[in-house]
């Protein structure tokens, strides 16, 4: 909640922002769940569905979880409302907006799959049709880029725009919450329209008050832990 609030106070100071696309995974290891849900439902938004957005409502198994991601979404199972495990057993696997389809996972497994290598990348922009593909699920900012039948690798990052022209794209803006690229700063990009550029953004946020409020709550320790190194 901390995290997400920050972002939410620089997309503002930004200004003119129209909508907000969330990947997945508005739940799962955070101490506020059902705030988070709250938050992102009064905001004008898109949204698919996450993994742990699934797995804690049951629509999904969590036997590939590891032990601490169960614990977690076990926890934030039983803290959601029956208005939030209606919210989250509606949201899509998969949206298309414009030039673009949101995905958690990747477009090929929208729950499941990682997109980290470039081969991942380049078998997965054969399913999808938009020219550009957003995609969650690993926590780390990058970007592919389709180069005949193979696919391009490059780091999304906040010094760099990135011009969104004629290549085909899959694009990560990295995690608000329990980012894992070694920056434990909240991660986000806001897509301007009419430049036809995508920016990323880091913003610092109380870690420390959601570490406090996870070890209140009994929840995994290396969840706690990683929050402050962004691993």
């Amino acid at each position: 909640m901390e995290a997400f609030g920050a972002v939410l106070t620089d997309v503002e100071k930004r200004g003119d922002v129209e909508e907000i696309w969330c990947l997945g995974d508005i739940v799962g290891y955070g101490p506020d769940p059902h705030a988070c849900i709250q938050i992102l439902r009064a905001a004008n938004h898109l949204c698919v569905a996450g993994n742990h957005d699934w797995a804690a409502i049951g629509k999904i198994t969590m036997q590939n979880f590891n032990t601490d991601a169960a614990a977690a979404c076990e926890w934030t199972g039983q803290k959601l409302t029956p208005e939030d495990k209606e919210y989250l057993s509606h949201l899509p696997a998969t949206l298309q907006k414009g030039d673009f389809t949101l995905a958690h996972g990747s477009p090929r497994e929208p729950i499941w799959e990682y997109i980290l290598f470039p081969p991942t990348a380049a078998e997965n922009f054969n399913h999808f049709t938009t020219p550009y593909c957003l995609v969650g699920h690993s926590h780390q900012p990058i970007v592919f880029k389709q180069v005949g039948s193979a696919a391009a690798t490059s780091l999304f990052q906040p010094t760099i725009g990135l011009v969104i022209g004629r290549s085909r794209l899959i694009i990560n803006p990295g995690a608000v919450g329990q980012p894992r690229d070694g920056d434990p700063r909240a991660s986000y990009a806001i897509y301007d329209s009419e430049a036809k550029m995508a920016r990323l953004y880091r913003v610092p946020y109380d870690i420390e008050a959601t570490q406090n409020k996870m070890m209140h709550a009994g929840l995994p320790m290396k969840l706690v832990n990683r929050l402050s190194h962004g691993t």
